[in-house]
């Protein structure tokens, strides 16, 4: 029973002891204890000195910014953080928080933002044209990318009879289970340092499915780098070898990373790839 009271009754030795830590401060720092008398409530603590009051508004109370030196930001010395623990809790802290919102503007603030929005904004280039990059030898081609249906991976490509000189007509693949006419670009369009068509048929990793108006044909490329758009006023005449043999095949040349790009008319290519069979 002894040791059950012992822990219900505060000892007085550690009362005195908390209330003289305080420094003469009440709950919460408000005012005086009631062990003091009247006159030592008058005389400010070491804390008051150090922190303004919570509901002081004048502009003061950011230039001392307790947080920033006796605060968790400081040195850590405020004897409120007994209490609030942080100094977010603190309504010292809320009270500079919202001086700081409510704080008059500044004198050009409205002209200066009022600059701001009067500017004129950059009109975005219009890239109206979405095409996919790919290289043949040392060309890069663009077709649209309506046309492109598929990256197929390379396969087996079987050779048809009666054409082995040809070279545009390299044979079908089975595609998705349908066997699609594999024709080389490089071949037709006259591109310098091709390799022959057997060589052709092993070379290219891809196959590009394309489809335009109701042709579908198999192209072997040597590489792709996917989609890009542009503007198709910024199409410019074709000053590579590559246009000389077919120049009706190409709308133009654009430029990509500072090299010349043929996008390739697919109105008049399809059909005349298709005349190519007969």
């Amino acid at each position: 029973m002894d040791s059950l009271e012992s822990h219900r009754k505060p000892d007085p030795s550690r009362v005195s002891e908390a209330a003289s830590s305080v420094g003469g401060r009440g709950v919460g720092g408000a005012g005086p204890l009631d062990t003091q008398d009247s006159s030592a409530s008058s005389q400010p603590s070491e804390s008051t000195d150090r922190m303004p009051a919570a509901a002081d508004h004048r502009p003061g109370v950011l230039a001392r910014a307790c947080w920033g030196k006796v605060g968790v930001y400081g040195d850590g010395s405020c004897p409120e953080l007994r209490t609030h623990f942080h100094c977010r809790n603190c309504p010292v802290y809320s009270s500079a928080g919202a001086q700081l919102l409510d704080r008059p503007l500044p004198r050009d603030y409205r002209r200066e933002w009022a600059e701001h929005f009067a500017q004129r904004k950059p009109v975005a280039a219009k890239l109206n044209t979405s095409v996919l990059l790919f290289r043949m030898g040392a060309e890069w081609l663009a077709l649209p990318t309506l046309a492109i249906q598929e990256v197929a991976e390379r396969r087996r490509i079987h050779s048809l009879p009666h054409r082995r000189q040809q070279g545009v007509i390299l044979g079908v693949a089975n595609i998705h289970g349908e066997l699609v006419i594999c024709a080389s670009l490089g071949h037709f369009l006259g591109l310098e340092g091709m390799p022959s068509a057997g060589d052709l048929r092993v070379s290219c990793n891809r196959l590009l499915v394309a489809h335009w108006d109701g042709v579908r044909f198999l192209f072997p490329v040597h590489e792709i780098h996917g989609t890009h758009r542009f503007d198709l006023q910024d199409l410019k005449a074709p000053p590579f070898p590559s246009t000389k043999s077919h120049p009706s095949y190409t709308q133009g040349v654009f430029y990509w990373r500072q090299q010349p790009v043929g996008f390739l008319d697919a109105d008049l290519l399809f059909p005349a790839l298709n005349r190519s069979l007969l």
